[in-house]
């Protein structure tokens, strides 16, 4: 007989898709079969498989060693612990996150512009991999939690833009945050220094189309372009301040499409200094004098909306990150 005791991390999911991450060779009939005859139980009592799990459930498997090695691995069963993270070295950026709000579900990280949010190829090192590498380090998740449940990032930020990203420690953290990112029941606000003068607030309302084989987006400001692939964006900014050419802006990301922000202020006539994708030859030109090598957008600041229930604590919560070095040193060289 082998046990499963389950932890927080793993939380509000079902039974049978707990058993099917634990022995991902078996097929569902087996786990079916294995359920009516009470080979699987549920805190000591026969199961369906639909039941939603909570913490401190216990899961007995009355199975042979050699059926569990042979449908999942016997890694678990060892109890292995670990507290090293069982990835690749990968070279990493030289500028390392840093967490801005933690508790036992969340994560809040200011990532640093060049970091990738998710990898985009095998080898890469990204932020999911530093989230992992992170609670291995501090003792919050094992090999064994790790075969039936990952933690990782649930928005994204360009490489080059820095700031905050919202990472999931549990499945009840995931499936949180995930969810106030889709219904946009969080506020998400940005800083970026801009070309041109802007004096007052104003939305920006457009239509967008991500173009997979320029890795860019295409940006119309009327509806014509609705219905052949483009989708609605929207996003509002207000000055914070203005001198020499130049504005200091925040910018309320509405929607939330890649690279949206950028595209859509270009398209406003005012491409954020530095971004070499989207300014037209005037901007790039000023992003080479200022010796920038890529754009000054910053992800600074996340208000929570209400909730109710398990992340009700969150309700009206305000979080910020701090620019990197180099944003402010510019600020302060154009005179803000």
């Amino acid at each position: 007989m082998q046990e499963i005791n389950v932890s927080g991390r793993e939380e509000g999911g079902t039974l049978l898709k707990l058993l099917g991450k634990y022995l991902k060779e078996a097929p569902v009939s087996f786990f079916y079969k294995m359920l009516r005859k009470k080979n699987i139980t549920l805190n000591g009592k026969k199961a369906e498989g639909q039941e939603k799990l909570a913490k401190g459930d216990v899961i007995r498997l009355f199975l042979s060693d050699d059926t569990i090695r042979q449908f999942g691995g016997a890694a678990w069963l060892t109890g292995q612990t670990g507290n090293e993270i069982p990835i690749p070295d990968r070279r990493k950026p030289q500028k390392q996150p840093e967490i801005i709000y933690e508790d036992d579900d969340i994560l809040l990280i200011n990532k640093p512009a060049g970091w990738l949010t998710q990898k985009a190829a095998p080898e890469d090192f990204s932020l999911n991999e530093w989230v992992m590498e992170y609670l291995f380090s501090v003792g919050s998740i094992t090999r064994q939690e790790l075969s039936t449940f990952h933690p990782g990032v649930c928005n994204r930020l360009d490489r080059n833009t820095s700031g905050l990203v919202a990472a999931g420690k549990t499945l009840a953290g995931l499936q949180f945050l995930s969810e106030a990112f889709r219904e946009r029941a969080l506020h998400k606000y940005y800083t970026c220094i801009v070309v041109g003068e802007i004096k007052n607030a104003a939305r920006m309302d457009g239509y967008l189309k991500k173009d997979e084989k320029e890795n860019l987006v295409r940006i119309l400001q009327d509806t014509k372009g609705e219905g052949e692939g483009y989708g609605q964006v929207h996003a509002a900014y207000r000055p914070l301040a203005v001198c020499g050419g130049f504005t200091y802006l925040e910018v309320e990301l509405i929607t939330g499409k890649t690279h949206q922000i950028r595209a859509q202020l270009a398209a406003d006539g005012h491409a954020v200094l530095g971004d070499a994708k989207y300014a037209d030859e005037a901007g790039r030109t000023l992003g080479r004098r200022y010796h920038l090598k890529h754009q000054l957008l910053h992800a600074g600041r996340i208000v929570f909306g209400g909730y109710t229930g398990r992340f009700s604590y969150l309700g009206g919560r305000e979080f910020t990150a701090n620019e990197p070095e180099a944003f402010r040193k510019i600020k302060e060289q154009l005179g803000f």
